[in-house]
């Protein structure tokens, strides 16, 4: 009988420490589950350096996955008080560059500085506002803070908060 015990009373630890396990197991699976991605996690910020682009030069960074436009406006160009970002002593406008109608990427057209969308023939000016075609809405403003020269897109400094309303 003693054996039996014995044997019956090792079962029920072997039991229950495969449980054990399992339910560790479990716990670190659910919680990989719930941490973001490294890439998520490293395309939180950008940064983009504003020093050294010369007036009329158009450039696009990649921020979580979407592309941004930066333009350094020329005198010549439309000043637009409600998106326009000055750095310095210089005008900016930037944007995501992703059309409100349909989800296109619209190209910028030097020539012309307007945002031309080859899916439905949207156009946009350079402050990223809808003029001609189906966009419905200008294009969406990232989040940003200004730190010196440098622009961080991902985060609401008072200067995005000051174009979004939210001052």
């Amino acid at each position: 009988m003693s054996e039996n015990m014995n044997r019956r009373d090792f079962l029920g630890m072997a039991l229950g420490g495969v449980a054990a396990v399992g339910a560790g197991a479990t716990l670190v699976a659910m919680k990989g589950a719930w941490d973001p991605l490294p890439s998520v996690i490293s395309a939180g910020f950008t940064t983009v350096d504003l020093s050294g682009m010369a007036e009329g030069e158009f450039k696009t960074v990649e921020w979580r996955g979407k592309p941004v436009y930066v333009l350094k406006k020329t005198a010549a160009m439309k000043k637009c008080e409600d998106r326009d970002v000055v750095v310095g002593n210089a005008d900016y406008s930037l944007g995501i560059q992703i059309c409100t109608h349909l989800g296109c990427i619209p190209s910028y057209d030097k020539g012309e500085m307007k945002f031309k969308c080859a899916c439905h023939g949207g156009e946009f000016d350079a402050c990223g506002k809808n003029t001609f075609g189906p966009p419905p809405t200008p294009m969406e403003i990232p989040p940003f803070r200004i730190d010196g020269e440098k622009l961080v897109l991902g985060e609401e400094g008072p200067e995005y908060k000051k174009l979004s309303g939210k001052a």
